[in-house]
């Protein structure tokens, strides 16, 4: 341990791992450590063994519930977004050869009380039971004005500077109803609350150009992917492509303390009386708990079921978005699905999770609405952890902090702290112009 490094990265949760094999990637001399035994930190991935020891506090599961080993459930469970910046990351440094992506089934959302398939294109707006006929004809026409926008292309923006209008603007130039609304911007935008209807459109437009093309890519029933044995793949293959450039890994390193010079920068990390020294650290928020506040909590339920959800047209793997206006919540709910599959839990099995920033005392009661949309379930674990952010200037101390998992159940924000960071400690922006062609995903037979 007595060697220096360019970085030491504490945590190996899937930002962290990123960031470990993409500065590995660059040259950088990494090293990893956990605190933990296993690889993923918050991210992991539990057998059926490990999640009762965790949430009951016994390993001896029913045996009606199948083979331990035929679980993996994901404690942060998130789709990607098959033309999304994950994927792109994947294909940059290579990973792809190390994880099977298959894609995800369905993509739903819910409008007073029931649960409809999103509809993402012009000719699935006009099929939409979530919109009367008048409707449906001005949604068709803002959807074919987001697939034909080019940001290179003036003559494609219709005399809209999306830099200045803001996401509202636009949408009333189409006279679009707030229930369209409602799922546009939740369910094929994937913002989390109302507050980008007040910024500039340009996001918005693109988010949701990002949907459609990330639908059209597979052909699937969603535009989502999501690796075969779950999430769990994920950080084991970027420390794996550490390890391929030169990163050293240590797991089971307790009281990792990271030390800082009398002006406050980073100078090494010690682990059992040995100090390494390096210029830089990136760690998850647990390792350094003076450089952060907490900002909210998460609340979820684990379901194990033995069907899909309802009115999801026996998808296998799903997501279920809840607009926050249509529960009277300040942010939106997430259901989550995943089966055998997947390989994620043995024949007949599904695992369903049910996500939200909690917003009151009685988080459970919370995720209600959600819980009722799944059906019965043979087993409900509920989890609450809490959410922080850093309040550090990495910039001067060099200490480079990951934010907590949002509730969101996919992809989208968890890649943009990772590459804000990355740009942080590197100073440049990571490319990731890549061949999409290059990434494959199984589509259900």
């Amino acid at each position: 341990m007595d060697e220096e490094y360019d970085v030491i990265v504490l945590g190996t949760g899937l930002k962290e791992c990123i960031l470990s094999g993409l500065l590995s990637v660059d040259g950088l001399k990494v090293l990893h450590m956990d605190k933990n035994d296993y690889y993923g930190g918050e991210s992991t991935s539990l057998n059926l063994n490990q999640l009762w020891k965790r949430f009951k506090g016994s390993d001896k599961p029913p045996e009606e519930l199948g083979s331990s080993k035929a679980y993996n459930v994901d404690m942060m469970p998130k789709f990607t977004m098959a033309n999304g910046e994950l994927v792109r990351i994947l294909i940059h440094t290579d990973v792809t050869k190390y994880l099977n992506f298959k894609v995800v089934d369905g993509s739903f959302v819910y409008n007073k009380g029931k649960i409809y398939k999103v509809p993402a294109t012009d000719v699935e707006a006009l099929k939409s039971p979530l919109m009367g006929l008048f409707e449906k004809r001005r949604a068709r026409k803002f959807f074919i004005y987001v697939q034909d926008f080019e940001e290179n292309d003036p003559k494609s923006h219709e005399g809209l500077d999306l830099n200045k209008v803001t996401a509202r603007e636009i949408i009333s130039k189409y006279g679009l109803e707030d229930d369209t609304v409602d799922f546009i911007g939740h369910a094929l935008a994937l913002h989390s609350d109302d507050s980008y209807l007040d910024q500039p459109a340009k996001e918005f437009v693109k988010r949701m150009k990002l949907y459609a093309e990330s639908l059209a890519r597979f052909q699937g029933g969603s535009p989502y992917i999501y690796p075969m044995y779950g999430l769990g793949e994920l950080p084991q293959a970027f420390a794996r492509l550490s390890a391929v450039y030169g990163g050293t890994y240590m797991l089971n390193k307790p009281d990792c303390k990271v030390e800082f010079d009398s002006n406050g920068t980073v100078v090494g990390v010690t682990s059992e009386g040995e100090t390494a020294k390096c210029k830089k650290v990136v760690c998850a928020p647990s390792y350094v708990p003076d450089k952060i506040k907490k900002v909210g909590r998460v609340a979820r339920a684990i379901c194990i079921m033995s069907h899909p959800i309802p009115d999801t047209n026996d998808s296998h793997s799903a997501q279920v978005i809840l607009p926050q206006k249509q529960l009277g919540r300040k942010s939106d709910m997430y259901l989550f699905c995943c089966s055998y599959a997947h390989n994620v839990a043995p024949k007949g099995k599904y695992i369903a999770f049910v996500s939200a920033e909690a917003e009151t005392d009685n988080p459970q009661e919370e995720l209600k609405p959600g819980i009722q949309l799944l059906g019965p379930a043979e087993e409900i674990f509920f989890d609450i952890y809490d959410r922080y952010v850093p309040t550090n200037d990495s910039s001067a101390d060099n200490c480079f902090i990951s934010t907590s998992y949002d509730p969101s159940t996919h992809f989208e924000s968890t890649v943009k702290d990772v590459l804000e960071t990355y740009t942080k400690i590197t100073g440049k922006v990571l490319d990731l112009s890549v061949d999409l062609n290059a990434a494959s995903a199984e589509t259900e037979q």
